[in-house]
């Protein structure tokens, strides 16, 4: 299933400020891989239930989680308020939202609605990995009997993205994503790439797109699929994303594709140079 657009036209902008200096049907993450990547590197979420003692009201609280098979996995206090909620009615929702400096409402965050039931049985020790690989600490009192593993059967998933990029996640396309694989390693690289390659960022917006006149370029974000760029042009801050040849299937690769895309565009830059 396609994502929505991106990037929306500014309001009040220009005909030739609303055109994107890339092809907008690259290849590009889905809303779905977008969705598992931020949770999977988020450290909490906010639980929400409906309030026993305060006539069904919405109540909030901070829990840590889990992943498991798409739907999140807490252990709970049987003391806590929201067990409580739970225990009395199974509906509840998980904000998981990505945190960063930037205003938060520009930042990515997933709202999963979902139904809430106690692990036991046979599912229990999935369960229990599942929680403990994220949250390792937690195994001093993982085994306490006043402590319990919940699973939320995820029914819903609604994604924002940021400014105008939301949608309702399909159930089959949530199953079926995963976290990307380049995620735990972007920083490192954006920063490698923004200290060290400025040449080699405007040699990939001239060659693999139409930011042919700026003045300089910053990477912005990077996955398995290709890379964001912010290109300064004569209409100011633009952004630019570029395809890898075929998806990295780990990280290692990601060097090995940014020095091989520097190579090709140099020689379509010099092709382009030579029939002028």
């Amino acid at each position: 299933m396609s994502n929505p657009p991106r990037h929306s036209p500014p309001s009040g902008s220009s005909r030739k400020r609303q055109e994107l200096l890339y092809d907008p049907n690259i290849p590009t993450p889905t809303h779905a891989e977008y969705a598992r990547t931020l949770i999977a590197g988020a450290a909490d979420a906010t639980l929400s239930t409906l309030a026993v003692n305060h006539h069904g009201h919405p109540y909030g609280s901070l829990v840590l989680f889990g992943m498991l098979d798409g739907d999140p996995i807490l252990l709970i206090s049987t003391l806590a308020e929201h067990t409580k909620n739970l225990l009395a009615d199974q509906r509840c929702s998980l904000l998981v939202s990505a945190a960063g400096p930037e205003n938060p409402l520009a930042l990515g965050r997933v709202t999963l609605v979902a139904t809430g039931e106690p692990v036991d049985g046979d599912s229990l020790a999935q369960a229990r990995e599942a929680f403990l690989a994220k949250n390792p600490d937690a195994s001093s009192y993982a085994d306490f009997r006043d402590f319990q593993f919940w699973r939320l059967r995820v029914q819903s998933i609604r994604y924002i993205g940021g400014f105008g990029r939301m949608s309702w996640v399909p159930q089959p396309d949530w199953q079926a994503a995963e976290p990307d694989i380049v995620a735990p390693h972007a920083a490192g690289m954006i920063e490698h790439m923004n200290d060290d390659h400025v040449d080699a960022m405007i040699l990939y917006c001239q060659a693999f797109s139409r930011a042919r006149d700026l003045t300089a370029a910053t990477m912005t974000g990077i996955d398995r699929y290709g890379f964001e760029m912010q290109a300064e042009t004569a209409d100011g801050p633009r952004p630019v994303r570029v395809a890898f040849d075929t998806a990295v299937t780990r990280p290692g690769q990601v060097r090995k594709e940014l020095v091989a895309m520097v190579k090709r565009a140099r020689t379509l830059l010099a092709e382009d140079a030579s029939e002028t």
